[in-house]
């Protein structure tokens, strides 16, 4: 069976043809992986890191780092031996922005919550099987919540994740969580169970509030934005502190609710 990703090989290919598709492929897999190795780690990398980083021959790196580089989708960092992301990623990004009405509106949603709540506020989507903060504006508060653009955290630490994974079949959902990822950054562990009854109840009830997950001190609201097929695209939410009053909570979550619907495609 093959990979979900292969390029798939024409059957009356010859020897050579089959070769080089499958080197074309294997390089192309390696880029990506590179990318990804960059996105995870969020800094910049030296070569032979990055080699150990995606299981690679230093030498393999080196030259696809080169064609990066020359392409402009790479750069040296200032010591000449490090290697992170090029302007032209940053440029393609914003193409993808300008193109994407959903994630245009979202950011101006966003934006628009933390000036009118003082909350740290989020767009969220899935991504790779991971919860992704795609946008994010801080609060007012005088102490800074953990929360950037590009952030990926396990889909059990979060409400949003239990709005996400709405309407899964279980077996999908075990498929895209890991044992790890049950365990919370306490090292408390959650139940498989007891998360997959959690987005049955957040699918129910339209939102979801999460307390104490990622840390002590704050608590997670969220709401959900709908495709024109009805399935979860993304979700809208507040960080707020964890001693936010009940009525506050309330207020705060219609709110959400009112934005969600707002950016939700309706038909």
């Amino acid at each position: 069976m093959q990979d979900g990703n292969a390029l798939a090989v024409r059957p009356d290919a010859g020897p050579d043809e089959d070769r080089n598709s499958g080197s074309r492929e294997k390089g192309l897999n390696r880029v990506l992986h590179i990318l990804e190795f960059l996105h995870a780690n969020q800094r910049a990398i030296g070569i032979g890191n990055l080699a150990k980083g995606v299981n690679a021959p230093r030498s393999t790196i080196y030259t696809l780092v080169r064609s990066l580089v020359d392409a402009g989708l790479l750069e040296m960092a200032g010591d000449g031996n490090r290697v992170y992301f090029g302007k032209k990623l940053y440029l393609y990004g914003m193409d993808y922005v300008r193109g994407n009405d959903l994630l245009r509106r979202g950011r101006q949603e966003v934006d628009n919550l933390s000036r009118e709540t003082g909350e740290t506020s989020e767009l969220c989507m899935l991504q790779s099987g991971r919860y992704t903060i795609v946008h994010s504006s801080p609060g007012t508060r005088p102490f800074r919540i953990s929360s950037a653009t590009g952030l990926q955290i396990p889909l059990p630490w979060t409400a949003s994740g239990r709005l996400l994974l709405a309407g899964f079949e279980r077996a999908v959902i075990e498929d895209m969580v890991s044992e790890d990822d049950l365990v919370l950054p306490d090292g408390r562990r959650l139940l498989l169970d007891d998360f997959i009854a959690d987005i049955a109840t957040a699918g129910a009830a339209g939102y979801c509030v999460t307390s104490g997950l990622v840390d002590a001190y704050t608590k997670c609201l969220a709401a959900p934005v709908f495709s024109a097929a009805g399935k979860v695209e993304a979700t809208i939410c507040l960080v707020v502190p964890i001693d936010t009053s009940e009525e506050k909570t309330g207020d705060l979550i219609a709110l959400l609710r009112e934005r969600a619907a707002r950016l939700s495609i309706t038909g």
